[in-house]
């Protein structure tokens, strides 16, 4: 059981992240949805990033999400992902092969060390389906500027 110094049990937030490239490489955006331990979105993100791959925008959304929650202080994070690859990357199950994503492993494996109360969980595309949605709509945007974060405190 994780506990903070006054001995209460930490706070678990929910971060579901996602990645989509139109064309695999292609237009690219990431998606990012916090949830609160109450089960209330507080925080979305759907952001494009160029032409990357999907790998790469997989990496790009959970770097994102590591970048952010570093700022939250002392609470438990649940990072939800539907790739496989990028779950079996993280966990060493599978080899990193690819150069281009060998960097955004090496920084994403980085971040997760700073954050020793923060885990990956891979879930099903159905439980991510509302983050893909933001992903596919900053891909979407190709050339066009989409960055947008909602608040919902």
């Amino acid at each position: 059981m994780n506990r903070n110094r006054s001995g209460k049990e930490k706070k678990v937030y929910l971060v579901q992240i996602d990645g989509s490239a139109r064309c695999n490489p292609g237009p690219a955006g990431i998606g990012v949805r916090i949830i609160s331990p109450e089960g209330r979105v507080i925080k979305e993100v759907s952001r494009f990033i160029g032409k990357r791959t999907n790998n790469q925008a997989e990496y790009e959304a959970l770097i994102w999400a590591l970048n952010e929650i570093r700022l939250w202080g002392n609470y438990r994070f649940v990072i939800q992902t539907d790739s496989e690859l990028l779950y079996y990357q993280l966990n060493g199950r599978y080899r990193v092969r690819n150069e281009q994503l060998k960097n955004l492993h090496n920084r994403a494996k980085r971040l997760l060390s700073a954050l020793p109360d923060a885990t990956i969980a891979l879930v099903s595309r159905e439980t991510n389906r509302a983050t893909d949605r933001l992903a596919k709509a900053a891909s979407g945007a190709g050339s066009s500027v989409v960055d947008e974060e909602k608040l919902r405190f």
